[in-house]
């Protein structure tokens, strides 16, 4: 089901509001029960995983582990873009100490508005 390009902004919106806050529980709360994610550091910080995780409590261990180990982690919104069901996010990730880099992930919402497939992409 196609939501409106208002809905998939306010998703992400909501994605880096909780995210920024370490808000664990209301991003979690974003995303089905089912979902799926997958990026670059999931196989670079365990190569097992193919690079993707599946279901909240793994996305819950996943962000309170970064959470955790990364606490002035930030992400600022550079673009956000919406069509059909996805919402593509560019956005500039800073954490001290450390070279700020940008990064693009799409976050694809189920008929329920909730996230059940993320991808995240960068160099």
């Amino acid at each position: 089901m196609s939501r409106s390009t208002e809905e998939l902004v306010a998703l992400a919106r909501a994605w880096l509001a909780a995210f920024n806050a370490r808000d664990l529980e209301g991003l979690l709360a974003l995303y089905a029960a089912d979902a799926v994610h997958a990026s670059p550091k999931l196989r670079v910080r365990d190569p097992s995983s193919n690079g993707e995780i599946r279901g909240v409590s793994a996305l819950r261990a996943w962000w309170k582990d970064a959470m955790d180990r990364l606490p002035d982690l930030r992400y600022e919104a550079k673009h956000l873009t919406a069509m059909g069901d996805r919402v593509f996010m560019e956005y500039l990730r800073t954490n001290p100490g450390e070279s700020p880099y940008m990064v693009a992930e799409v976050l694809v919402a189920g008929p329920d508005g909730k996230i059940r497939a993320s991808h995240v992409y960068h160099g």
